[in-house]
């Protein structure tokens, strides 16, 4: 299976634009059923091997524990109980509306009571809107949204194998859907007073400083595939340090800078992989040297903090 495959913003924009509500939905189920975690890492989905999924939920608000989870080559979305009861319904071919609609249906048939907190998207154009009410967003293409499921796929196994370098506290490799990117982020221990207008979302995001590692898929800001990372706050100067390949660039936002390395740019690599996990690295030791973490002594080269076993896989094996 390709590496990479090609996936242009305007090939599905409408798909990606329909598909992006659906996650909201099933996400905001998951925000309001799920256990509150440090700098929200209840809210994401993780991947499966055959889409995404919320993971187990419930029985803490009195629900059932259940599941939800796009299935990606059956193009379904399953509700399944932890007494292997099971509810679902088919992606294509609904409009958001319906897909809201079929989603408290699903719960409901299972006897799980769950309430949007907001049952409006979160920060999209139409964020006035209830999804009850959508119907202008009603594009589903099957190949296209299996395809973004490949992408965020072999995205997560990279950004797994990046992960594996860093002995600090790190976030799992999750896909938000509220952004619909999926990331990764590497912690400091030392904290950080957001100012008191800052709203509650992003003071517990960034209550730690972090530099975070990620992949998204494009939109109307930036439109077009990207690998990027962002060192928060951001130090000083860190714009000026050189990051690898030579695609790769940063960008200046309002008052920050993310690096960026364009997704078409990686496909043309001779080793993509390796690319990707060389800009990872480059953005990394840069927010990571101006913001003065102790690199070193952070490393963990292979996935291996045990000294000894580090010390016997370095050794030569003779033969």
């Amino acid at each position: 299976m390709e590496l990479f495959p090609p996936i242009p913003l305007a090939e599905w924009r409408d798909t990606k634009e329909t598909l992006h509500r659906f996650a909201q939905i099933v996400g905001k189920v998951r925000l309001a059923a799920g256990t509150r975690r440090n700098h929200w890492w209840n809210v994401p989905f993780h991947l499966t091997g055959r889409g995404i999924t919320t993971r187990p939920m419930g029985q803490v608000d009195g629900n059932p524990i259940f599941t939800m989870d796009f299935d990606f080559v059956a193009h379904r979305l399953i509700v399944s109980t932890l007494d292997g009861r099971e509810s679902s319904f088919p992606l294509a071919g609904r409009s958001v509306a319906s897909f809201h609609d079929a989603v408290m249906d699903s719960l409901a048939a299972l006897g799980i009571r769950v309430r949007l907190n907001v049952p409006t998207p979160f920060d999209l154009p139409d964020s006035g809107r209830p999804f009850a009410e959508d119907t202008e967003h009603a594009t589903y293409d099957p190949a296209q949204a299996n395809r973004y499921w490949r992408v965020l796929s072999q995205v997560a196994s990279v950004l797994e194998e990046f992960a594996a370098g860093y002995s600090g506290k790190v976030s799992p490799v999750h896909h938000f859907w509220h952004t619909f990117d999926i990331a990764h982020t590497r912690f400091s221990d030392r904290r950080i007073e957001q100012p008191r207008q800052v709203d509650p979302v992003t003071r517990e995001a960034y209550s730690r400083e972090v530099i975070s590692f990620g992949f998204w898929f494009g939109d109307d800001a930036f439109p077009a595939p990207a690998f990027y990372s962002y060192t928060a706050p951001e130090p000083a100067h860190l714009a000026e340090e050189p990051l690898q390949p030579a695609a790769a660039h940063w960008v200046a936002r309002i008052d920050s800078h993310l690096a960026v390395l364009p997704y078409d740019e990686v496909r043309t690599e001779d080793d993509p992989r390796a690319a990707v996990l060389a800009f990872y690295e480059s953005a990394y030791r840069a927010g990571a040297r101006y913001a003065r973490w102790p690199i070193d002594s952070l490393a963990c080269p292979g996935g291996v903090t045990d000294p000894q076993l580090r010390a016997h896989t370095a050794r030569p094996v003779s033969g």
